[in-house]
């Protein structure tokens, strides 16, 4: 006897969808810290995203770091001030608002890049081997249009 399968609804698909989506970044991750250790790299994976951000945008403020990590500004202070201690970024004062802190990379920030930038850039090229440019720009739009419902 055959039992029909119920087509799942909207909700059990965006779960789905959440789940699914978790599941990548950890897969990410896992293969970044591969990396990372392979080649005793002194970075976490959390500092790897502030770095992320400052090699698309060098002196950007941590509020800044923190909106695009989507971390809290605590968590934040805790990953920069362990960037600075490995001489990977410095704060700088910001000349218009003394309180605010700009965030640089230093050399041996800048130098980073050119050994984890291939290897991020791999891993995405790994997990994308099968998936066409226009689903992915799809995937995109609806992740955002689902982030913009939710924040409303």
């Amino acid at each position: 006897m055959q039992t029909e399968t119920k087509p799942k609804s909207k909700e059990e698909l965006a779960l789905e969808f959440g789940r699914a989506m978790s599941e990548m970044k950890n897969s990410l991750r896992q293969h970044v810290q591969i990396k990372i250790k392979e080649h005793h790299i002194n970075i976490t994976f959390e500092m790897l995203e502030v770095m992320w951000c400052l090699w698309k945008k060098d002196g950007i403020n941590q509020q800044v770091i923190a909106d695009l990590t989507l971390r809290d500004k605590s968590s934040m202070t805790y990953l920069i001030d362990n960037l600075v201690k490995r001489e990977m970024v410095n704060r700088v004062e910001d000349g218009i608002d003394r309180r605010n802190k700009l965030i640089y990379l230093t050399d041996e920030g800048n130098k980073l890049k050119d050994i984890l930038y291939p290897w991020v850039a791999e891993v995405y090229k790994v997990a994308t081997v099968d998936v066409d440019i226009k689903a992915l720009e799809d995937g995109i739009e609806m992740v955002n249009k689902m982030v913009n419902n939710l924040k409303r």
